[in-house]
């Protein structure tokens, strides 16, 4: 069986002191493809790192979290472009796999939704130029995101709506956007809600992810999450499918070729 994390960061600092363990306990469950999205360029380095010492598992994606989108938020554009163009014209055939994680996040800080919104649009049509897809970060700004897929949209937008949180309505608007709903931990919440609509979702939008270290799924919620925990999410996806874990991995894996291209 083979297991695809379309969304972990496994250069975290929470993984100092057990990469390699933790790596192993993914690999042994069956998670052979780490798909690892950027937040800024103060994590270049560990993420080459990483891709460096697991060259046959990571994937890497470029790009600037909404989070950190601050006053230098033009800089930090700067240097994502500055890499994505370093790695077309590298000769190892290294290249990046996705534009992401980027989006809007107003759950902590609302007072940079402009420059949010400039930054997430500047790196859609980047991707669109590169021919990438996206990998969204949306946290209760589902409409605020809508609006600037609305005024990107064409049939070379496509991507992932990650650690997706909405509504059955907000699913099936991202997936009018060329989207797949990447369905992690949050999906064994008791009050997660997303597990009351998703059967509702056919299983060809659907992707795995942990989000590691974030946003463990039960019985782990509340600790450290690691790509290992994606069998969690996998077991309760056949509660609400009614379909054999097998086949749910082939097709999620399937998916995540189909959006990420590998």
């Amino acid at each position: 069986m083979i297991l695809t994390d379309t969304h972990t960061h496994i250069y975290s600092e929470a993984f100092d002191e057990d990469q390699d363990e933790m790596m192993q306990r993914a690999i042994r469950n069956g998670v052979t493809r780490f798909f690892v999205p950027a937040i800024d360029s103060t994590y270049t380095k560990a993420m080459y790192a990483v891709e460096e010492k697991y060259p046959e598992y990571v994937f890497l994606m470029t790009g600037l979290h909404p989070t950190h989108v601050k006053e230098s938020y033009k800089e930090e554009l700067a240097h994502v472009e500055k890499e994505l163009e370093s790695r077309l014209s590298n000769k190892e055939g290294k290249k990046f796999y996705a534009i992401g994680e980027i989006g809007i996040d107003l759950y902590w800080d609302k007072s940079f939704l402009t420059e949010q919104q400039e930054a997430f649009r500047y790196q859609i049509q980047l991707a669109k130029k590169h021919k990438l897809p996206i990998v969204i970060h949306c946290r209760e700004a589902f409409e605020e995101v809508f609006e600037v897929l609305e005024l990107e949209k064409s049939d070379d937008l496509f991507g992932i709506f990650h650690c997706f949180t909405g509504t059955l309505e907000d699913a099936r608007r991202a997936i009018e956007y060329n989207m797949k709903l990447g369905i992690g931990g949050v999906v064994t919440f008791k009050n997660g809600k997303i597990d009351t609509f998703l059967n509702q979702i056919s299983l060809d939008h659907i992707v795995l992810e942990t989000d590691a270290p974030y946003l463990a799924p039960t019985p782990y919620r509340g600790k450290r999450n690691e790509s290992s925990y994606i069998i969690n999410v996998l077991e309760k996806l056949q509660s609400i499918y009614e379909k054999p874990v097998i086949e749910i991995a082939e097709i999620t894996t399937k998916n995540s070729k189909d959006v990420f291209g590998v």
